[in-house]
């Protein structure tokens, strides 16, 4: 009993360290709170179902990345066949920082423009955000280096298109 509750406080300890991932990944796939949260706690079963094959052969927050990342592509698939609706009304940027209007303003632009990505298009910026290389993103999205390196490209070209589209219509 005692080892279990050992693996449990490991796994909780290191789910609350690498915890801005959950909070980047939902913020990437899902536009109100309320499905953030639902996906961050879909994320979070999925973690623990799987953290017995976890073998620390990679970093716990790489195999977070891969699982993350799966779980939300496979949860934005069936949140799209349930509605193919968004809003944009309930978005809220976290409380914690200091307000920038025009921060702000650029990063709804930003998000909003994201949500128009297919789900492979967002892990790649997700990925990119974070800093990952082509190599380490296409380990994680099971893709050639080279094949990351111009879905990328393509990617950010079609999210500037996107946003230039935002900006001009508001």
């Amino acid at each position: 009993m005692q080892a279990e509750s050992l693996i449990e406080k490991t796994f909780l300890n290191l789910v609350e360290v690498h915890k801005g991932i959950l909070h980047k990944v939902a913020r990437l796939y899902m536009d109100s709170s309320e499905d953030r949260e639902d996906l961050q706690q879909e994320i979070i079963i999925q973690l623990w179902r799987s953290y017995q094959n976890f073998k620390g052969e990679s970093a716990f927050s790489s195999w977070m990345y891969r699982v993350a990342i799966n779980t939300a592509i496979s949860y934005f698939k069936k949140e799209k066949r349930r509605s193919d609706v968004y809003t944009y009304d309930n978005i809220k940027e976290p409380e914690n920082e200091d307000y920038n209007p025009e921060k702000d303003r650029q990063l709804e632009i930003f998000y909003e423009a994201v949500q128009e990505l297919n789900a492979v298009e967002k892990a790649l910026i997700f990925y990119f955000m974070e800093g990952l290389s082509h190599r380490e993103t296409g380990i994680q999205l099971g893709l050639s280096e080279g094949n990351v390196r111009v879905k990328l490209n393509r990617t950010k070209e079609k999210l500037q298109q996107i946003i230039k589209k935002t900006n001009y219509e508001s």
